[in-house]
């Protein structure tokens, strides 16, 4: 299985079809992916924070604590922490 990073290297010029099966891969590394998550989701950009963040939305419930604990760190961003935060609740009552 490839690293997190070895996956988010791959998506600097991915297609979509390409994009999706990334993001797919990132998810099926679940809970253990999460810390690494969430710190690249506050210095990637692009294409890759939208798969970062896509991704913490799929595996859910788990992502939160980490998303909390990275919000009271870094106060830029906590706006990004807390719109996942209700992304994922959002969807879980959905």
């Amino acid at each position: 299985m490839e690293t997190v990073n070895e996956i988010l290297s791959k998506l600097e010029n991915a297609d979509n079809v390409t994009k999706n099966i990334l993001e797919n891969e990132l998810v099926s590394i679940g809970t253990s992916a999460l810390p690494q998550l969430v710190d690249e989701l506050q210095v990637v950009r692009g294409i890759k924070r939208g798969v970062v963040a896509m991704t913490l939305i799929r595996i859910g419930e788990p992502s939160v604590k980490y998303l909390q604990k990275a919000a009271k760190i870094n106060k830029d961003f906590e706006w990004v922490a807390q719109y996942l935060i209700r992304e994922i609740k959002g969807s879980k009552a959905a």
